[in-house]
């Protein structure tokens, strides 16, 4: 599968409603733009070697992503696709499934949680949220958050965006109650 570009965002949040964070707030996104080669195509019922080139792109992007996290640990994680206009939104999606999240997991030191995800069909130059949840158990309501990726030249009508997105603690200001990340038993994934 071509790669047409890698880009990476990063982002460091230091206050909230006047509230100075310690540490800051980072997310990390990394893109990864590829041609999609059932694009235009009539409908396939077997994509699962999109399912398969996940891996090796994957490893690729989310290493990089868990780079760009130093120096924090990464506690949250989500993954999103972005098709071009001549694809389907499925063609997206069977680039991140579990394959593609086991290799998330890897890079950010495990994880027992389910990986939050998105996918969508969009223009060249569109925005999407990517869901971040903590990596350890899915109900810790502090890390419930979203990285906006706006991505000004991609994905082309015939390519697909594959998003890893890591960050290193839940929103600042965290106060809705739930289950603390202290208080995580990492069983189930959920608590």
């Amino acid at each position: 599968m071509k790669t047409r570009k890698i880009a990476t965002t990063i982002e460091n949040i230091y206050s909230e409603a006047g509230r100075e964070a310690g540490p800051p707030l980072r997310k990390v996104a990394v893109i990864a733009v590829i041609d999609n080669p059932f694009a235009g195509k009539p409908y396939q019922e077997d994509l699962s070697s999109l399912t398969e080139a996940s891996e090796a792109l994957g490893r690729t992007i989310t290493n990089m992503a868990a780079e760009a996290m130093h120096p924090y640990a990464i506690e949250s994680y989500g993954k999103a696709s972005v098709v071009g206009t001549n694809g389907e939104q499925q063609h997206g999606s069977a680039m991140v499934t579990t394959l593609y999240g086991n290799v998330m997991r890897a890079a950010a030191g495990g994880g027992a949680a389910w990986i939050s995800s998105t996918s969508k069909r969009m223009a060249a130059g569109g925005i999407i949220d990517v869901p971040l949840a903590h990596k350890d158990a899915l109900y810790v309501r502090s890390h419930y958050d979203t990285m906006t990726i706006m991505l000004p030249d991609a994905p082309l009508p015939n390519e697909i965006a594959i998003i890893c997105c890591f960050a290193n603690r839940g929103q600042l200001n965290a106060r809705v109650g739930g289950l603390a990340a202290d208080d995580i038993k990492g069983e189930d994934g959920l608590t």
